[in-house]
């Protein structure tokens, strides 16, 4: 008898004790995106690789699952954002940054197969892949949602950005996107109540003031992809934009 009991003892302290472990486990700040957002080309850099650097990581981890070429929608077909869903825990964050690769008409062809839906509403268009495989495209902002929903069905914090601002000027001025996918992008953070950061607006106001001799020297091939000092510079803009928003717990972790 005394030895049953010494042993349900054991087992209430085992518990509490991998309760409190379980309960200290930091929490992971998931980052989403593109190329601009995490690069493998040595030229490059994403400045979801740049944050890191800006976050307490004794405190919190930071992965970046990003992916060169990627948009909402491929982002989800080829698996990539189950993959992630599958690690959420309660507590974790899940930062979002889509948009340069979405602007192809849908179809089942090469230069289609990435293109969404422009808008944030419920239009889908039907597809028949060359295998017989049926596919359903949605708009932006439908996947954007979709990643909302997700993140928050596991206890995540969902936090959408606009995307970083291409190297494309118009009157001496930074062309912005807040008439399609920020402008989407915040639209569908509103809707869902989910925290938003205007990366777009933040770094442009930055490129403004820098001029557009020496935004060029941050692209060092091209007008979308930027080099590590650009990538610091968009993830400062990241963390400017959570200070301004106090409401984003994600602030407790920044250094």
């Amino acid at each position: 008898m005394f030895n049953k009991k010494r042993s349900i003892f054991l087992l209430i302290v085992l518990f509490a004790v991998s309760l409190a472990f379980i309960n200290k486990e930091k929490p992971t700040l998931f980052i989403i995106g593109d190329s601009t957002v995490r690069n493998t080309n040595p030229s490059y850099m994403g400045w979801g690789t740049a944050i890191a650097e800006l976050f307490d990581t004794t405190k919190i981890n930071v992965t970046n699952h990003a992916m060169a070429g990627r948009s909402t929608r491929t982002f989800i077909k080829e698996g990539r954002w189950a993959k992630v869903d599958s690690m959420l825990k309660p507590g974790d964050y899940v930062m979002m940054q889509f948009g340069h690769n979405e602007g192809s008409t849908p179809d089942t062809n090469k230069a289609g197969y990435r293109g969404v839906l422009k808008g944030t509403g419920e239009e889908t268009k039907e597809l028949i892949w060359p295998d017989g495989k049926p596919e359903t495209v949605h708009t932006y902002g439908w996947y954007i949602r979709q990643f909302i929903h997700d993140a928050k069905a596991k206890g995540a914090i969902p936090i959408v950005l606009s995307m970083i601002p291409r190297n494309e000027w118009k009157d001496n001025k930074v062309i912005r996107a807040n008439n399609d996918y920020g402008k989407w992008a915040k639209e569908v953070a509103q809707q869902e109540g989910a925290c938003f950061i205007d990366l777009n607006a933040i770094t442009a106001d930055k490129y403004d003031k820098m001029g557009p001799v020496k935004v060029k020297a941050l692209f060092p091939s091209d007008h979308t992809h930027t080099d590590s000092i650009g990538a610091k510079i968009n993830a400062e803009s990241v963390v400017k934009g959570l200070k301004k928003q106090r409401k984003i717990s994600l602030n407790a972790y920044r250094k």
